[in-house]
């Protein structure tokens, strides 16, 4: 079981709190364990939206595999005097040094800036907050105009919305992109927005359209791509002939279905190579025969 601990502050916005928080509750409804907590210095925090959240102030026991998440909150600008206690602040520290990772949505950046977890950190925030956390946080790196930036188990995201998209990269990171596509389809979120990197993941790279009949035929090869696929059974499913689904996958996507699924089974085996398995043993697992095939779509350039 994997803990969550939303950090609270004062007039938070509702969206930087829920649309993270739904992430990880989808990733729990699929089987995956996570158990979302709400802490802050107050029982009764008020949001910037009007509706108060009821909170504990007492932090749970952490482990290195949990999260931290700091909301941000409404402010024009940085806030001048701190919006948490040094003790609470601390405990970002020690969760961080014990081998946990902190995060941040829009203006919670100043929250990891003041803990001091930005120093010598590439970071981002809010467009309209970046040059004053560049000016109050001298040593740290704040790369403008991304979703989110990755350094050292130090997550930051831009605003309000880009928290779902830190929150399923997390999901990826630890469970492969398969997952973070459940989640982001059961969310009516139909790409992931990767940080600044260009998307990786054909799973989430060929959602960005509109036909029902691929979406279905793409949750089977998502769900089985290391399973041999016949076009007939994939079509029968859809409910279209053979020649139309490959059409429809065509315009939808770039491809035809197998070469999706050999994406996917790129994408998998990569993951695994890089985790320490080996080429062979990768091919396996992810439904080549041989390890022959693998090296030459390793071997391929990037699809798009």
């Amino acid at each position: 079981m994997t803990g969550v601990v939303f950090l609270l502050a004062p007039r938070l916005h509702l969206l930087d709190l829920a649309g993270p928080a739904q992430v990880f509750s989808s990733a729990a409804d699929f089987g995956h364990g996570y158990r979302i907590r709400y802490v802050a210095e107050q029982e009764d925090v008020p949001t910037a939206q009007g509706l108060d959240i009821r909170a504990t102030t007492t932090w749970p026991a952490l482990a290195p595999g949990d999260l931290v998440v700091v909301p941000g909150w409404r402010s024009p600008s940085l806030p001048h005097h701190p919006v948490f206690t040094r003790e609470t602040l601390d405990r970002l520290v020690a969760h961080h040094a014990a081998g946990g990772t902190v995060t941040s949505v829009c203006s919670g950046a100043d929250a990891l800036g003041r803990a001091g977890l930005l120093d010598g950190r590439r970071c981002t925030t809010h467009h309209d907050l970046q040059d004053e956390l560049a000016r109050r946080y001298p040593r740290a790196a704040v790369v403008p105009d991304v979703l989110y930036v990755e350094d050292g188990r130090v997550l930051t995201s831009a605003g309000i919305a880009s928290g779902i998209d830190l929150a399923l990269h997390l999901l990826a990171v630890r469970h492969g992109p398969y997952v973070a596509a459940q989640v982001a389809r059961t969310m009516v979120v139909h790409t992931r927005r990767n940080g600044d990197e260009q998307q990786t993941s054909a799973m989430l790279r060929h959602r960005a359209h509109l036909s029902d009949a691929v979406h279905r035929v793409q949750d089977v090869i998502d769900a089985r791509f290391a399973d041999p696929l016949l076009l007939a059974g994939l079509a029968a499913g859809a409910g279209v002939s053979e020649r139309t689904l490959t059409r429809r996958f065509a315009e939808a996507t770039g491809l035809t279905p197998l070469r999706y699924q050999q994406q996917l089974r790129l994408e998998h085996a990569q993951h695994l190579i890089a985790q320490g398995t080996t080429v062979e043993s990768a091919a396996r697992r992810v439904g080549f025969q041989d390890a022959r095939m693998l090296r030459r779509l390793r071997a391929r350039p990037a699809e798009g």
